[in-house]
């Protein structure tokens, strides 16, 4: 009886998945441009680096830098520390992607806003809306910028991406601004970003400083009625700087105060 011929494939060479008893063939890959699902492992990984953004964005807001704790932000994402340095790489880290994640959160927010351009004016309320509505529904951003710039903005400085956080809110305002000064409601000169800064100030400083401020003037500045009474402060105050027949400074006005 005649052997069965040796394989010449070198030692520890396997043999091709279709020759080898059982194979299924060769595995066929996905159609170009075809997104591959996430395996069960990534969505793990991803689920736990979420709940510890989320644990830390709480952890922090209530905290500041300074005095959220790793441990404090393992403990509510009922995960481990380590797991902290393995997605982050350090507690800076960490506090680098909240603050890119409340920004992230608030562009996203911004982006679902339905404004008709050719209804300037309204489109304009309807931004000042979202932004104060959002501080209000959100102290956890007020908070947070808060407490990075007692920091002087040390750890966004630091993030990889920060043209993403303002591009967004700016461009929509610009849209808008244009829309409005094509249509003769608005002043041709605006800059979208001082007229953003307008906003976000006259809605930022009021809620950051609500408790000292209603023990200072002696009112409840959180009441419902104060609060819907200074989001129409603040639509009457923006409609009045933008349109065009407010009344400017002259050079000589402005030199003299």
């Amino acid at each position: 009886m005649s052997r069965p011929a040796r394989s010449t494939a070198p030692a520890g060479t396997a043999r091709p998945a279709a020759s080898r008893p059982g194979a299924a063939g060769p595995r066929k890959r996905a159609a170009p441009g075809t997104a591959r699902k996430p395996g069960t492992r990534e969505l793990a990984a991803q689920a736990t680096r979420e709940s510890l953004l989320r644990a830390a964005i709480r952890v922090f807001a209530r905290h500041g830098f300074a005095g959220g704790r790793i441990e404090q932000i393992s403990k509510a994402a009922r995960s481990h520390d380590r797991m902290i340095y393995y997605y982050f790489g350090s507690k800076e880290g960490l506090f680098i992607a909240v603050i890119e994640e409340i920004y992230r959160r608030f562009n996203e927010a911004e982006s679902e806003l339905a404004l008709d351009l050719d209804r300037p004016v309204e489109a304009l309320e309807t931004i000042i809306r979202f932004i104060w509505s959002y501080y209000n529904r959100h102290p956890e951003f007020i908070t947070l910028l808060n407490s990075e710039n007692l920091h002087r903005g040390r750890h966004i400085s630091k993030s990889r991406r920060p043209g993403e956080y303002s591009s967004p809110a700016i461009s929509l305002l610009e849209r808008v601004l244009r829309s409005g000064a094509q249509r003769g409601r608005f002043r041709a000169e605006l800059r979208a970003r001082d007229v953003y800064l307008l906003i976000a100030s006259l809605g930022y400083f009021y809620l950051s400083n609500r408790h000292t401020l209603s023990t200072f003037l002696g009112e409840n500045l959180e009441a419902p009625e104060a609060l819907a009474y200074w989001e129409r402060f603040i639509i009457d105050s923006v409609l009045r700087v933008v349109s065009p027949s407010t009344p400017r400074p002259t050079a000589s006005e402005t030199e003299h105060g």
